[in-house]
């Protein structure tokens, strides 16, 4: 169970640096970045071990991921300015 912990939390660090390295302009500060993969990941294994059997070691990685990704991409803000059209008068 440590080891799918540690697993975890190394796993949503690597995807929150990759996210932060590529999308910089597009998230907030590095240091909330890494805090919400990490958590994210850790929050995706928790459940994902509640959820099935705890000999599915590779399972859980792989819920991990997904959940730490999904909380990531929270973080998003829009690439450019919004363009609103104005409606005729």
């Amino acid at each position: 169970m440590l080891i799918e912990a540690l697993g975890s939390a190394l796993l949503g660090l690597v995807l929150a640096w990759t996210a932060s390295r590529r999308l910089a302009h597009r998230l907030p500060a590095r240091s909330l970045v890494l805090a919400t993969g990490v958590a994210g990941a850790l929050f995706g294994a928790f459940v994902t071990r509640s959820a099935f059997d705890p000999g599915s070691s590779l399972l859980v990685l792989v819920g991990a991921a997904i959940v730490s990704a999904a909380s990531l991409s929270l973080l998003l803000r829009p690439a450019g300015r919004l363009r609103r059209r104005q409606a005729p008068a």
